[in-house]
């Protein structure tokens, strides 16, 4: 019985370390706000912005691919800023933005590319290489 706590609680931190270790070699996404946008884009860090809908189907079928993106360890240093389209008007204007579905990539403050209503895993894999300057 000793021996299988023992051992239980050492695979749980194992687990919990795992987990811990991964997150730190993953993609930061996180809700849009100015002020970590403009930071992250002084920062020269790589950014891509989604500007998504709730009701949007083709959002729904870009958010698995951004995901899958942001756990790839090439993108460990980027961050994702979700936009939300229809609460986050101002930002979709100021990112000169005409719809929902659209990914802009940036290398620190200058876009490197953007696309709309693109659900291609490939294509979209391609705008966040060049936020990293590839």
């Amino acid at each position: 019985m000793r021996l299988t706590s023992k051992f239980l609680s050492a695979a749980s931190a194992g687990v919990v370390s795992m987990l811990i270790a991964t997150a730190s070699f993953a993609a930061e996404i996180k809700p849009f706000e100015t002020a970590a946008f403009e930071a992250a884009q002084k920062g020269g860090r790589p950014i891509v912005v989604d500007i998504a809908a709730s009701w949007c189907p083709t959002c729904k079928a870009q958010k698995p691919i951004i995901q899958s993106l942001a756990a790839d360890p090439a993108y460990s240093e980027m961050i994702v800023f979700e936009v939300d389209f229809d609460s986050q008007k101002d930002v979709v204007r100021s990112l000169n933005a005409r719809m929902q579905s659209t990914l802009i990539a940036y290398d620190g403050g200058t876009e490197t590319g953007r696309s709309v209503g693109d659900t291609k895993p490939e294509s979209i894999g391609a705008l966040f290489a060049s936020a990293l300057g590839n």
